[in-house]
């Protein structure tokens, strides 16, 4: 064993370096999240609103959405957190732990750093284990800070309570760390592993809702998925810390699965080896565009199920709508500047916040699709490509058309998604030419997304991370503009706000042609700086 584990110190430390500030990024990010959610529970809504928020959360929609519905009868903040936040709070730590792991193990393997590392002294499994072991820590930092957050935003909330909310949230986001690794052993290629664990995620949460669906509190299904585990620690209701062993003994179990079948594979192969392909590529398969569909595809269709199935749940909540704002707005004057006071137009701002939160998902994809291109060239395999009978010019126009053709077709899938759950409960007010005019609206901001993304990576590659600054601020900006009464030009300067009421007042002309202006400057100056900078692997 002390052989097996040579060096873990040395690795971990090394790791703690080199994603020092990637770890920064993620423990301010989703604690921010964190406390965004508590004070806008606290401090938005008051106890007539908190209720009416229960009556939806109530609902199988609401159920689907957040949680089993423990504390529904006495709805205070905190309790709203542990419902509605939690499968959330989840999602973003389990994310953040597949990529972590996979990142340091199989990525490693794939580009030839874990070959170099186990050169010297270092055991089989101390690579593995220092990846978990950082993982750890970073949990358990974002888990304290998050519930310390929540007490210093609201003084009355149970710090114990928050710490199991926080606490069980990352120990499940370990279970799918741990899941990760064994996807390392399974497969040989990082993004096959990374999309089996995501995958694995997503099923656990269809469980979870199919079986909190079927009975409020959870039925015995709910408990085959590990996210019920955090949930039914039943934070700020009724707190129980014996779930959480189902969790600890679930990363053992797969831990130790993990180390037997690492010891039964080739270093830097898989169990199961990838498939054959053909001897010769179609013609179909011949040029950069066929290139980038097959790189880009797999994340289109996943993202595609998942956004579909979310925005249509979303639709369905339009049979309720009216009733549901009136309540809220008449109890709370800041829920009437998201979605208007005049009675007869809730719907339309119930669906004008919607589709800001549409479009930075769909930003959201355009910019990591847009960030590809970087991930070729650091990664070496651009040289390889542009060595062939290919300019820079042609390779970069494939990258981006199809991450933006992407893009559109998720916006397109979002909005009419939106539309067809509204249809489902009778609800055929705004009609399908609206959605349409949303649509074709939003889908020039959401490319501008995409331009910058890629004016970053021809001109300044290393800065290409600074793309997701825009897409937090039109987040913000959507969330709290009206609130805060922030001037006009601040919110000018979300890509995002001039075409965000689109229900309520229309497609904005000159916006939507702003808009189109930029993103052909931008895109224009992204070939513009590729073809005059040089091309780094590695960097």
């Amino acid at each position: 064993m002390s052989t097996t584990l040579t060096g873990v110190g040395r690795i971990a430390r090394h790791i703690l370096r080199r994603d020092r500030v990637r770890m920064l990024v993620w423990t301010l990010s989703l604690t921010a999240f964190g406390l965004y959610f508590m004070a806008a529970l606290t401090n938005v809504f008051d106890e007539a609103a908190l209720a009416a928020r229960a009556a939806i959360m109530s609902t199988p929609t609401g159920i689907v959405m957040g949680g089993p519905g423990y504390g529904l009868d006495d709805y205070t903040a905190a309790v709203a957190m542990a419902n509605e936040g939690t499968q959330w709070v989840v999602l973003a730590l389990s994310i953040m732990s597949i990529l972590h792991v996979v990142r340091h193990t199989r990525t490693e393997e794939e580009n030839g750093l874990s070959e170099l590392v186990r050169a010297s002294a270092v055991g089989r499994q101390a690579p593995a284990l220092a990846t978990l072991l950082t993982l750890s820590g970073l949990l358990v930092a974002i888990a304290v800070l998050t519930a310390c957050g929540m007490v210093a935003v609201a003084p009355t909330t149970s710090l114990v309570d928050a710490l199991a909310m926080m606490l069980g949230s990352a120990l499940i986001a370990l279970v799918f760390g741990a899941l990760a690794l064994v996807m390392c052993q399974v497969t040989a290629h990082a993004r096959t592993a990374v999309g089996l664990s995501i995958a694995a995620f997503g099923l656990a949460t269809v469980i979870r809702a199919a079986g909190d669906v079927q009975e409020r509190g959870g039925s015995p299904l709910s408990w085959f998925s590990p996210i019920a585990w955090a949930q039914q620690t039943r934070a700020f209701v009724d707190l129980r810390w014996w779930p959480l062993l189902l969790a600890a003994g679930a990363v053992v179990v797969l831990l130790a699965t993990a180390a037997a079948l690492a010891t039964r594979r080739d270093f830097g192969a898989g169990l199961i080896a990838p498939r054959p392909g053909r001897a010769d590529a179609s013609g179909m398969l011949r040029g950069p565009f066929a290139l980038a569909w097959v790189q880009q595809r797999g994340a289109l269709l996943w993202t595609g199920l998942g956004l579909g199935a979310m925005w249509f749940g979303t639709g369905t909540l339009m049979s309720t709508l009216d009733e549901m704002v009136s309540d809220l707005v008449e109890t709370n004057p800041v829920i009437g500047q998201l979605f208007g006071t005049d009675p007869g137009m809730f719907a339309a701002g119930f669906l004008d916040v919607m589709m800001m939160f549409t479009g930075v998902c769909c930003a959201a994809y355009a910019v990591v699709m847009g960030q590809r291109p970087r991930a070729e060239e650091s990664g070496g395999r651009l040289e390889l490509t542009l060595s062939a009978p290919l300019g820079r010019s042609r390779w970069l126009t494939a990258q981006l058309a199809v991450a933006g053709l992407g893009s559109i077709a998720l916006l397109a899938l979002s909005t009419y998604a939106m539309w067809a759950g509204a249809v489902l409960v009778g609800v055929t007010d705004p009609g399908l030419d609206r959605y349409t005019a949303a649509f074709a609206g939003y889908a020039p901001a959401v490319l501008a997304f995409l331009a910058l993304t890629a004016a970053l990576f021809g001109w300044a590659p290393r800065l290409i991370g600074l793309a997701w600054l825009p897409v937090a601020f039109a987040f913000v900006i959507g969330m709290f503009g009206s609130i805060f009464d922030l001037p006009d030009w601040v919110r000018a300067l979300s890509p995002l706000h001039g075409v965000s009421a689109v229900f309520t007042d229309g497609v904005d002309g000159a916006g939507v042609t702003v808009l189109s202006i930029v993103v052909t400057a931008l895109a224009g100056a992204s070939f513009l700086g590729f073809r005059r900078r040089q091309v780094i692997a590695g960097s």
